[in-house]
């Protein structure tokens, strides 16, 4: 029996806004995780990876994971552990999954899975790009076999959330945002921005969270220190920045306003590195490689989760 299921391939470094993401995934009837191919990011990679192992078995779903890269290309950096907890599941001391991640490394995994599934795949980057460079560096050609590559990084307007003009994802390895921008023609973003304005209040949040599924269960016990830290600084509004990119990923004509213009990522300023430069006038006649989610149908995508976290 053929499967007209959309191949979607997740490349993450779960932390509690991309476990969010994961659950709408593995919810979704109209695609089919092949694969979860794991980095550094939010926390360290021995953490990453057992996450994600155990939001698979939370929800009975069997997708292969790759572990990949434990540190950026290049420079160290510092992890979201402040936020996501030092395991980045809230700490929450869950009980370790029974299986393992796969043997084949995740940069390998990806040129594999792109090829099976040519011209076909969606990949949707929801952490640093570190993966993703060392696929590039071992085949410049991926490109040429990805359906769509959605990517959550970026703050178009250098509003940053990990320093004053770069968002975390591309901040944590911005030599990977870098090849990564510079090898895909066109790619879509789904930025820090973008997420700051599609937040759901926190009691409605909250409320979600009751109902009688053990993904709401689980997502509970893994968010309620990182939901306790936003609504200390942040507000009454609760944010997912990965969430609303596998929104736009699954359900793309959800999209009120895209905006297509020339991004780059800037490498060496000394208060700018890792700020995404959006090139809004056109000034330097580059090539529109960033399709920019600007507004995001509030309603449909709350439908969404709320379903994913229900789903049993």
């Amino acid at each position: 029996m053929t499967d007209d299921r959309i191949p979607l391939l997740i490349d993450t470094d779960p932390g509690v806004d991309d476990a969010l993401a994961l659950l709408m995934a593995f919810d979704d009837p109209r695609h089919r995780v092949v694969g979860l191919t794991i980095a550094a990011g939010n926390v360290g990679l021995d953490h990453t990876v057992r996450n994600a192992l155990k939001l698979c078995e939370v929800c009975g779903v069997d997708a292969p994971v790759f572990a990949g890269c434990d540190a950026p290309l290049l420079h160290p950096a510092r992890d979201a552990a402040y936020v996501h907890g030092r395991d980045g599941f809230g700490d929450c001391g869950y009980v370790a999954p029974s299986r393992a991640a796969e043997a084949e490394h995740a940069a390998l995994a990806i040129l594999r899975l792109s090829h099976e599934h040519a011209g076909r795949l969606l990949l949707v980057a929801l952490g640093p790009l570190t993966n993703l460079a060392l696929a590039l560096k071992l085949d410049p050609t991926l490109p040429e076999r990805v359906a769509r590559l959605v990517v959550m990084g970026g703050a178009v307007t250098a509003h940053g959330n990990i320093t004053p003009a770069a968002e975390f994802n591309v901040a944590f390895d911005p030599e990977a945002a870098h090849l990564v921008f510079q090898a895909f023609p066109r790619f879509e973003l789904v930025d820090w921005e973008a997420v700051l304005a599609h937040g759901f209040p926190h009691v409605e949040f909250e409320r979600w969270l009751t109902v009688d599924s053990p993904r709401a269960s689980f997502y509970d016990a893994i968010s309620r220190q990182t939901r306790a830290w936003a609504i200390d600084r942040r507000g009454d509004r609760w944010h997912s920045a990965d969430a609303l990119a596998m929104a736009h990923a699954l359900e793309p004509e959800g999209a009120l306003e895209l905006a297509e213009r020339p991004l780059a990522v800037e490498l060496a300023g000394v208060h700018t590195r890792g700020a995404t430069i959006v090139d809004w006038r056109r000034e330097g006649g580059g090539r529109d490689n960033a399709r920019i989610l600007m507004r995001y149908d509030q309603a449909r995508f709350e439908r969404r989760v709320q379903a994913a976290l229900a789903a049993r």
